[in-house]
């Protein structure tokens, strides 16, 4: 698959370098060519502007900050038919807000700003560091939600899931993707004040009325 990077930092690097890696064709597309030069050649990549990237790649990873991210889009294309992963996260202050709260989400603004792309919300809930190696760090398979509308887009990026040894969970439509972005405001938080998110939730086993499922 051919996979367009936008942005050279962090999570272009981990997400991009990983999908080099599972043999996938990737560039890196930056405003400062010198950055996406030096990425492209650390992770096995070509390299070249963010509309080369975004006219390169099938499917196109958006890896800037959620501030930039609207104007990126806008400004480069075309995105028909084109699947946009949006893995930012609209966060903002030393108190974790969501910066979109009660208006559209993050990846709704996104796909407004990028007509004709099946855009598909992933990627957004863990540090860049844990994607270098997401088997070793949670011990097992990660579980990875994705909310999207189109049927192809949605195939495309739960190949890109298991590509990197995690598993795809349905979060439903794109409408959703507002829940998924606060959710991560909320466990970066918790995170950040010494909390352990995962241990807020049950199993799934007995998840639903405090007993296993028959």
């Amino acid at each position: 698959m051919r996979i367009g990077v936008l942005g050279a930092g962090n999570m272009a690097d981990a997400l991009g370098g990983a999908w080099a890696r599972a043999g996938h064709e990737v560039m890196v597309g930056a405003r400062d060519r010198g950055r996406a030069d030096a990425l492209a050649a650390r992770i096995g990549a070509a390299a070249g502007g963010l509309a080369d990237a975004a006219v390169y790649g099938d499917v196109v990873l958006l890896a800037v900050p959620y501030g930039a991210a609207e104007d990126v889009v806008r400004a480069v294309g075309p995105w028909q038919g084109k699947v946009l992963v949006d893995c930012t996260n609209p966060i903002g202050g030393p108190d974790f807000r969501l910066l979109t709260a009660g208006g559209a989400s993050g990846a709704e603004r996104i796909a407004a700003a990028a007509p004709g792309a099946h855009v598909v919300k992933a990627f957004n809930l863990v540090h860049e560091g844990i994607w270098r190696a997401p088997r070793a760090a949670v011990g097992g398979p990660l579980g990875v939600p994705l909310c999207g509308d189109d049927a192809g887009a949605l195939a495309a990026v739960r190949g890109l899931v298991r590509d990197l040894g995690c598993e795809p969970v349905d979060g439903g439509g794109l409408a959703r993707a507002g829940q998924l972005e606060a959710t991560a405001a909320f466990v970066i938080g918790v995170w950040f004040g010494g909390g352990d998110p995962a241990a807020m939730l049950p199993p799934v086993e007995v998840a639903m009325g405090g007993r296993p499922h028959a």
